[in-house]
């Protein structure tokens, strides 16, 4: 699949007033991208996934994992599920100096360019350039944004340096498409914000009118035309965002004016961040609105800590009764793991008694400590206990009822990893309906219809909630 042809196609019909969209899957949690393969193979449709500069970097970000690791171990994923390559997209988001931000702006900006290179070099086909953070020499302005002009530059630069990654392509190897790009900054920073509720903020439109003319003069500035040509959308801030414990829902009556702007701009969209925990309705008035390309990961990652909180509910009701077995303690060992080694949510809790945020906070912080040694060992003790379990089915209809309907239904397996996954793919079709990838949302409606289900056949009809 040629990426910039398919976008382009993409946004051609969203322009003509078809609702199509895409969803990219920004998260570095395994069963979470399985999720996202599955989800695929599910709507036969093409499968994009990033990671974030603090995710993954050449330095290993804070999964330990460089560019060309993390795209192996996707692309490690869909061979595993027989995904077709041509339809799996990588692509890099936030790529910009905020890991360096602490440094000169000689010394961020070549570590940035590293990075940006192996990004491009790693086979990421969609490049989302983000130049907006202070550096420790710009000048101390903190309550004001850097200039619009000062991104701009970078950005172009940036983009200069990913172009030259490109041609400089190894000779021995299948050259990949030229990357797409994504401009704009209007988002908070990777990794979520700080702020303990959300807040309102729409862009207006002459920040979105100057981000665009003063980013397409310096990529001329910087000769780099034939790359402002793939440039295929603009990241705003569209008044969605969520906090600790609430959502601020998408208003398409205040969107109005940006969604209309964009219009005016036949080869640009919108890519939305921070879509997360937004209902399937606002979904899919988004895509209808503009915002093309939907970014999610916090509510995906947090979909799979309540997978697995679920299962370690279940594991204890069994082991009420079965005493022969040593208990996961799973919520209890990943608590305890975050309380030593604070550093990844301190920041962001604002709480004395954090204990229910570290917990149950929409923005999920857990996902930095998966990998912690202690947290692996209960995770894995987990999913074995619960393997020699025959667990009944009236506790899973108790913790995950969505995933009993699909077991009674036949279309599940009772097996712990693939109820993991299940419950992430029930967001993950939200999106797919938002974009336009299927037609319904979910497949155990059609339990009238799971003979021909299992036979192949998908009966096709429409439910519109616009």
């Amino acid at each position: 699949m040629n990426f910039e042809r398919h976008l382009k196609k993409i946004i051609a019909e969203n322009k003509a007033g078809r609702p199509r969209g895409l969803y990219s899957v920004c998260s570095a949690n395994r069963y979470v991208v399985e999720a996202a393969i599955l989800q695929g193979m599910e709507d036969d449709h093409e499968v994009l996934i990033e990671s974030t500069c603090n995710q993954v970097n050449q330095f290993g970000g804070y999964t330990g994992m460089t560019p060309q690791d993390f795209n192996n171990f996707v692309r490690k994923t869909a061979d595993r599920y027989s995904f077709p390559p041509d339809m799996l997209i990588l692509g890099g988001d936030h790529l910009g100096p905020y890991p360096f931000r602490n440094e000169g702006y000689d010394h961020a900006m070549a570590k940035t360019m590293n990075m940006i290179r192996a990004f491009v070099q790693a086979g990421c086909g969609k490049i989302h350039i983000d130049a907006s953070y202070r550096l420790a020499d710009d000048a101390d302005t903190r309550n004001t944004p850097l200039e619009a002009s000062v991104i701009a530059d970078r950005c172009a630069l940036l983009c200069a340096e990913a172009e030259k990654a490109w041609r400089e392509w190894k000779a021995d190897e299948i050259r990949p498409d030229k990357p797409v790009y994504v401009i704009g900054t209007e988002v908070p920073a990777p990794g979520g914000s700080e702020q303990p509720e959300p807040y309102e903020n729409i862009t207006g439109i002459s920040e979105l009118e100057e981000t665009i003319s003063l980013t397409k003069r310096a990529f001329r500035k910087h000769h780099i035309e034939d790359a402002w040509e793939r440039v295929a959308a603009v990241v705003v801030e569209p008044g969605v965002e969520h906090g600790d414990m609430s959502v601020l829902e998408y208003s398409r009556e205040k969107a109005k004016p940006l969604s209309e702007a964009i219009r005016l701009y036949g080869n640009l969209v919108f890519e939305a961040h921070t879509t997360d925990y937004q209902t399937v309705c606002a979904l899919r008035q988004m895509v209808e609105d503009g915002f093309v390309i939907l970014k999610t990961g916090q509510s995906q990652t947090n979909a799979a800590r309540e997978a697995v909180f679920m299962l370690n509910l279940i594991e204890e009701e069994i082991l009420k009764i079965r005493k022969d077995m040593k208990p996961s303690h799973f919520m209890d060992i990943l608590d305890w793991t975050m309380i030593h080694d604070p550093k990844y949510w301190k920041d962001y809790y604002h709480a004395e008694d954090s204990s229910f945020q570290r917990r149950y906070r929409f923005c999920d912080r857990q996902r930095y400590d998966w990998s912690a040694q202690s947290g692996s060992n209960s995770l894995r003790l987990l999913l074995s206990n619960l393997r020699s379990m025959d667990i009944p089915l009236s506790l899973l209809s108790q913790f995950m009822p969505e995933q009993y309907r699909k077991i009674r239904a036949g279309i599940l397996p009772i097996d712990p990893e693939a109820l993991i996954r299940d419950r992430i793919m029930d967001h993950m079709r939200e999106y797919a309906f938002a974009v336009g990838n299927r037609t319904v949302l979910f497949d155990w409606w059609l339990s009238s219809n799971v003979a021909a289900h299992s036979r192949g056949r998908k009966p096709h009809f429409d439910i519109n909630i616009s």
